[in-house]
This record gives structure tokens, C-alpha cells and sequence, in this order.
């Protein structure tokens, strides 16, 4: 079918739940993709920074043939060779921790707050205003956003939202009743707000000195997006939860709670499960993935062209007086504006590229980690562009 007859047709049977970009995606290869009508896009948003290695990656591709002949399901009431593999896996990542395996990453953060009320026998979770930690009832009530929370009331108790990057108002916060801090290192879908090491480094010590446990939301973050394997890393932070989604899979549907060995106790047999949660598939798919960034050095060339990506765009701030700030860390860079953004993710889009815009004025960039240094080029020579005009249609209206 043509992009079309797509978009005609799903009204009749899709749930209305989504602003969609007007296209139907056919395939990619690489940082590449093509719809329907046979377009090429080079792809740098990568399905909300889940494509880590692209479209079509050959590792990937080999494992999904490979356990696919084997067996692509099997209960949690059985063992599973290849769940122990990537648990030992992201063992060696984040050491002295023991994992639970989900299927997304608001599957994880509401594993990850089950944990931590069990843990504690406390009921209180705090997290950030403007934050982002997924759709179900419990985690779009710790999302800092009421316009994702409100029609859904009434919400479940034991939720609280301070201020990101205000420690005294954390400080004011948290109490005896607090099980836990759950924070993004970098706020993906708030705009990618950032903070300094030195607010997370407090976050830590009020931790400690109240009993309540950190988690960091790295559902976005990890897997060499911002530089480094994990967010947390960037500030030395020792969280006693780390919830990942997203990049772990390769675009395979995969996410996992790992936790520390004292915290991981807190879940006995009976208090946590899941059917799809860490199938023989997709934890082999997770392994393929994780070995190819590191043996690709995906994370270095995630830092150092992110350091040339954002200052190529910091000589279109220079240009632009529309252009506000540049921000963010490795391949997670958000550019933000003072108009909307909408209109200029349009525009991309007509010429070639995939990008999104969100918090209304926040470009978002986080593109595959395979992503060339020519690639990045070809953008930023087009988006100079589209400022441009911009720029032009500003000047005319005046």
C-alpha cells in the first residue's frame, strides 16, 4: 500500500492515540530508512533513541534467525540460558546487581517502584517535574507532567514532584515515609533538561541519610547514548535501582530493573512477574546489541560526535537569534527555541530527515550511534536552511 491508502485506512481501525508524522515506514538499513512511497529518510530520531545500532544491523539480524529456530518463548517458570547470559552481562556493566527482565521501560520504572515500596516498607515516591517515566497508572502519575496524568484521575496515592535540579526543595520533600527518589539524568521528553553533578551528588547523600533509595530512569539514557554506557556514569553515581529499556534490545521490545544485590532481595518469589518479560529471544537480541556497542566502540563515537554535532549547532545559535540553547550529552542533544518546533519537524521531514520536536520548542535529536560525521553534515546544511527561511518569513512578517 502507498502512504496514502495507509493513513486514509487506520482511522477505521487504530485507537486515535497518536499525532503521527504522515508517512508509513517500509524499511531502513543503517541510519536510513524508506516509506511507502518509496522515500529516503536519514533516520535521526531512531524510534525515541531505541535504534541504537540502526536498521537492519547484521548482528541483529543474525540473532533474531538464529534463536528463531530455537525457541522465541518460553515461561518464567522455567530457567532460561540466555536470561542468565545477559544478566551476567549487565552484571559486568553495573557490578553487584541482580536484574528483573521486563518488555519496555514503563514496565521497569513500575517494577522498579514496587521494589522500592517493598524494600523500604515505605510509600512515598518523589520524583522530578517535567520528568517522563512511562504510561501506566502509577508511572504516568510519577511523570512530572499533568497533561499526561490528568485524564486519568483518580491517581494512585504516594506520589510527589519537586522541582528539577532544586535540592532544597528535595530536601523539604522528603521525609519517613519516602521509599524513594526516581530521576532522569538527562529529561528526555521534558526537553533534554539537564542538571550538574553536583545537585545528583546531593540527590545521593539525601538517600543515604533518610534510608530512601535513587533510582535513575536510564530508559532513554543508556546503552552509549549520552557517551558513556549508562547517564549515570557522566557523574559517578551509584544508584541502588537502574531502570533500562529502549537501546538494551536493538529495537528488539525489551527492559529490565537491575538493582543492587541488597535491594534485589526485597522481591521473594510471588512478588513481581511477567509472561514476555525476558524470553529467550529477546534476551539474546539484548546480547547482540550490548556486544556490538562494545565492540564497535559505539559509546566513544557516541561521545566524540556528539561533541561535533552540538558544535556545529552551536555555530547556528550564533546565527539565529531564535535559537535559545544547545544541550545534552553524546547522541541525545536538544535544540531549544523560542517558537514551536512542529513546523520545523515538517519541514525536515519533506527534505529527507527524521527528527522530533518535543516540549513544544525542543528539538530532539538522538540519532543511531552508527551515525557518520558526513551524515551530521548533510543536517546541519539543512536545517541551516530551514532556519533560514525561517529567518526570512520572520523578517517579511515584520
Amino acid at each position: 500500500m502507498k502512504n496514502e491508502e495507509i493513513i486514509e485506512n487506520y482511522p477505521k481501525y487504530m485507537m486515535n492515540t497518536y499525532t503521527r508524522q504522515p508517512i508509513a515506514i517500509s524499511h531502513g538499513k543503517g541510519v536510513k530508512v524508506w516509506d511507502n512511497d518509496g522515500n529516503e529518510y536519514i533516520d535521526l530520531f531512531a524510534g525515541i533513541a531505541v535504534n541504537n545500532l540502526g536498521h537492519a544491523h547484521p548482528n541483529i539480524l543474525k540473532t533474531l534467525r538464529e534463536q528463531g529456530e530455537k525457541v522465541v518463548h518460553c515461561s518464567n517458570i522455567y530457567y532460561n540460558e540466555n536470561q542468565l547470559k545477559l544478566a551476567k552481562l549487565l552484571n559486568e556493566l553495573i557490578p553487584n546487581t541482580k536484574v528483573f527482565f521486563a518488555n519496555s521501560g514503563a514496565e521497569a520504572n513500575e517494577g522498579a517502584i514496587k521494589l522500592a515500596r517493598k524494600y523500604t516498607k515505605k510509600t512515598e515516591i518523589i520524583s522530578a517535574k517535567n520528568s517522563f517515566h512511562g504510561r501506566t497508572l502509577a508511572t504516568v502519575t510519577a511523570t512530572g507532567q499533568p497533561k499526561y496524568s490528568e485524564p486519568f484521575k483518580p491517581l494512585p496515592s504516594g506520589f510527589k514532584h519537586v522541582t528539577f535540579g532544586d535540592i532544597d526543595e528535595l530536601k523539604n520533600t522528603v521525609n519517613d515515609k519516602t521509599a524513594a527518589i526516581i530521576l532522569e539524568v538527562v529529561q528526555g521528553e521534558g526537553g533534554i533538561i539537564t542538571s550538574d553533578e553536583s545537585y545528583f551528588k546531593e540527590v545521593e547523600k539525601i538517600c543515604k541519610e533518610n534510608k530512601t533509595l535513587l533510582i535513575l530512569d536510564e530508559v532513554q539514557t543508556g546503552f552509549g547514548r549520552c557517551g558513556k554506557m549508562f547517564a549515570s556514569e557522566l557523574y559517578n553515581l551509584k544508584p541502588d535501582v537502574t531502570t533500562v529499556a529502549k537501546g538494551i534490545g536493538g529495537g528488539f521490545p525489551m527492559g529490565a530493573i537491575i538493582a543492587n544485590e541488597k535491594v534485589a532481595e526485597g522481591f521473594q518469589p510471588g512478588d513481581h512477574g511477567t509472561t514476555f518479560g525476558g524470553t529467550p529471544l529477546a534476551c539474546a537480541v539484548a546480547i547482540a546489541s550490548i556486544n556490538t556497542i562494545l565492540d564497535e566502540n559505539l559509546i566513544e563515537n557516541s561521545e566524540n560526535l556528539g561533541k561535533y554535532f552540538k558544535k556545529e549547532l552551536l555555530k547556528l545559535k550564533d546565527k539565529y537569534c531564535f535559537i535559545k540553547d544547545i544541550r545534552g550529552y553524546g547522541l541525545m542533544i536538544g535544540v531549544e527555541l523560542d517558537i514551536t518546533c512542529f513546523n520545523i519537524v515538517d519541514k525536515a521531514r519533506k527534505k529527507g530527515f527524521l527528527i522530533n520536536c518535543t516540549a513544544k520548542n525542543v528539538i530532539r535529536l538522538t540519532p543511531p550511534l552508527i551515525v557518520k560525521k558526513e551524515e551530521i553534515d548533510i543536517f546541519i546544511k539543512t536545517i541551516d536552511e530551514i532556519f533560514l527561511e525561517i529567518s526570512d518569513q520572520s523578517i517579511e512578517g515584520d
